[in-house]
């Protein structure tokens, strides 16, 4: 027999007639000789509606509670979805990610995921359930609730898939699958079949929403398969494997983009060993994730300008963290952009054959698209640029690499 686990995403369960769809599926998963575990997000925009009602009760809700909060709305997808269940006479049990023997790290709102004791979990199997699962969540040593991010439902399917030796673990979305471009830019955009993980690591940290990059990399590192797939129709969808046939990493494979950036600049800092660490270290004390960082050296030599992106949420925290440090390193202060977004071409072929570089910028150019900053890796390149002209820039790169091309 084998097992699979399905996740479904907030606009799969956003509603009754919705919550029995979903039900019919692990139902006929079920019907094909699968034990099945069912992991779940909170239903629509709840996760939304419950921060923005946090944010009404308190101007800096307690990240304790905040977590407690939030974990609400994947409860109640699976008590409903296990309730849903059983109207169709199938047995089914919901689970909290304590229950599911998710324990994890004391970091509230962005916990990891330390280990899985999925005892629970296979003994309701053993007795004939559909497991539902709260996704999102578990707790830690002392049983406090934490959550782990946004998307990471999709960590808790990947993880559950593994420490239960699970076949497969399948995401089920409103999209059919991964893109070589977001098709509500690019109408031409092609669903890419199958993709190697590395590739989905950059897309999905970049940009491409329709996976958690976290899940990805627990499906890499233990050779999980994941297939990335439409909830509400039985059309093919990606599959995230290795071993991708080598003349599929012959070239860009997609693009993705990102408008929740901004820029922070330190200016004038001294030009000298452990500035830029006095700079970094307090960040990360912060929990604040720094993305691209330039540093320029000035005309004297002396004193270099010191530019790193943040996510936009994260722009006042990163302010008040190192408008301090400028002073006290004698820098000449802080200015910030938050009208930014990123764009960039991912893919494996990428590593070894020249020009994809000079093809992006030449295309950027072309579109009369001014590049701000610039990273990379062996199979990524990325810009910042405006906001205004992201979707332009999307456009503009899908058609020069020729993505709408099988």
């Amino acid at each position: 027999m084998s097992l699979i686990v399905q996740k479904y995403g907030g606009s799969s369960v956003a509603d009754a007639e919705k919550m029995k769809n979903v039900a019919r599926r692990a139902i006929a998963a079920m019907g094909e000789g699968n034990q099945v575990v069912v992991v779940v997000s909170a239903m629509g925009d709840t996760t939304d509606d419950l921060i923005d009602l946090a944010h009404q009760i308190s101007s800096q809700p307690d990240d304790r509670e905040m977590d407690v909060l939030l974990s609400t709305g994947e409860i109640v997808s699976s008590t409903l979805l296990a309730m849903a269940i059983k109207s169709f006479g199938q047995k089914a049990i919901s689970l909290s990610g304590g229950q599911a023997g998710i324990q994890t790290d004391g970091i509230y709102s962005q916990a990891h995921i330390r280990a899985i004791s999925p005892a629970r979990v296979k003994s309701e199997l053993a007795e004939g359930n559909i497991v539902v699962v709260a996704g999102f969540q578990g707790v830690t040593e002392s049983m406090d609730v934490t959550t782990l991010g946004r998307g990471g439902s999709d960590t808790t399917a990947v993880a559950l898939a593994v420490s239960l030796g699970a076949d497969m673990c399948h995401i089920y979305t409103d999209v059919e699958g991964v893109f070589t471009a977001d098709p509500r830019i690019v109408p031409e955009a092609r669903k890419i079949l199958e993709i190697d993980y590395e590739e989905m690591v950059e897309l999905a940290t970049y940009g491409a929403r329709v996976m958690h990059p976290r899940a990805v990399e627990i499906g890499q590192l233990y050779k999980m398969p994941i297939l990335v797939a439409c909830s509400f129709n039985n059309r093919p969808g990606t599959v995230i494997r290795g071993g991708i046939p080598m003349e599929m990493r012959n070239k860009a494979r997609g693009i993705a983009h990102d408008l929740n950036v901004a820029k922070v600049t330190v200016l004038a800092v001294p030009d000298k060993p452990g500035i830029a660490a006095m700079v970094f270290e307090p960040l990360a004390a912060a929990n604040v994730s720094v993305d691209t960082i330039v540093q320029n050296s000035s005309v004297d030599g002396k004193t270099t300008d010191l530019t790193f992106t943040v996510s936009r949420n994260d722009l006042a925290k990163a302010m008040s963290v190192v408008e301090p440090i400028s002073k006290s390193i004698g820098g000449k202060g802080c200015v910030s952009d938050a009208k930014l977004g990123k764009v960039s071409i991912v893919g494996t072929g990428m590593q070894n054959t020249p020009g994809y570089a000079a093809r992006m910028f030449k295309a950027l150019y072309d579109s009369g698209i001014n590049i701000e900053l610039i990273t990379t890796s062996e199979i990524r390149i990325t810009c910042i640029v405006n906001e205004t002209r992201v979707a332009d820039a999307v456009r503009s790169l899908h058609k020069a690499f020729q993505l709408d091309q099988a």
